[in-house]
């Protein structure tokens, strides 16, 4: 059996060499695909792969196509959507991700960016503190549940919705459950994104949405490019001169962003939520582990297509 992994934004060595050790230990072949510049590069190494292992890389129909020995592809991090879920499973290939091996790295970030708002960049200003300030979280998954636990120790006051996940499980975190997303944005002063891009949600946190949050809220954005409305936050930022936007992912329109909301607004120049030496191995290391037990015994615990 021959494992590929398949990085254009490659591991750091110790993940790599964490991965090996899983690989070999099963007596599997591991092959290396690091820094590829064109899609053909990728083409070529996955024609006699059976398993993939990749981090944002895309693995459409065409790459599906080319790895006629294909039976798992497993992203290294929780979002998949830069796997094509129909062709896999028309292909007869297993998609898995690995979810909560990035949520520490991710919520930590949610922080990092959160207290740069509300110090106002550092620029030498008053600003405000998180201590009882209401916290929205918006998806109560492995990055949310993480975010509130960091949040307590800043004392602030959680609340968090999530269509999935049941009220129960939610208080039982000592947050306080909200029924709509609406409700979340009504009441917080900051809301946490965490939601996946799906039809349902994509370009959803829009100027409706976002007008009924409080004066002088702040949107965290670690989730997804997708569900930004980023024309309509733009509009809305014009007109409500209280309100910030941090995010890791750079929005298309960044250029104007800056130019307008000087002061308001902050994204990094890529994504970093799952940049950490510890989330860098501890997903590699979880998909080899997942590959090897997928190959060996079936188990799809992780399974995200049909």
């Amino acid at each position: 059996m021959k494992i590929l992994i398949a990085t254009d934004k490659p591991f750091a060595k110790v993940a790599v060499d964490g991965i090996r050790k899983e690989i070999e230990a099963a007596g599997f072949d591991l092959a290396l695909l690091e820094k590829y510049t064109e899609k053909q590069q990728l083409l070529d190494a996955v024609g006699d792969a059976n398993a993939i292992i990749i981090r944002s890389d895309i693995i459409d129909a065409e790459v599906i196509a080319a790895a006629k020995n294909l039976k798992i592809v497993v992203r290294a991090g929780a979002g998949y959507d830069n796997v094509d879920l129909e062709a896999a499973t028309a292909a007869g290939v297993c998609v898995m991700n690995t979810p909560g091996q990035n949520a520490n790295a991710v919520a930590e970030l949610v922080f990092g960016l959160l207290v740069y708002a509300v110090r106002n960049f550092y620029n030498g200003t008053s600003g405000t503190e998180l201590k009882g300030k209401k916290l929205g979280i918006h998806a109560y998954g492995n990055v949310g549940r993480n975010v509130a636990r960091i949040a307590k120790g800043f004392g602030m006051e959680l609340f968090a919705y999530d269509a999935f996940c049941s009220d129960e499980l939610i208080a039982a975190d000592e947050v306080t459950p909200v029924s709509s997303v609406k409700e979340l944005y009504q009441i917080s002063d900051i809301v946490s994104l965490h939601i996946p891009a799906t039809p349902e949600t994509k370009q959803s946190i829009n100027k409706e949405l976002l007008s009924l949050l409080p004066k002088g809220a702040v949107l965290i954005n670690t989730a997804r490019k997708e569900v930004i409305h980023e024309a309509e936050i733009l509009e809305f930022m014009q007109e409500r001169t209280d309100f910030k936007y941090m995010t890791d992912i750079l929005p298309g329109n960044h250029a104007e962003m800056q130019e307008k909301l000087t002061g308001r607004y902050f994204s990094t120049p890529k994504k970093m939520g799952a940049q950490t030496a510890e989330a860098n191995i501890n997903a590699g290391i979880a998909a080899a582990q997942q590959i090897v037990d997928f190959l060996k015994n079936g188990n799809q615990r992780f399974r995200v297509n049909l």
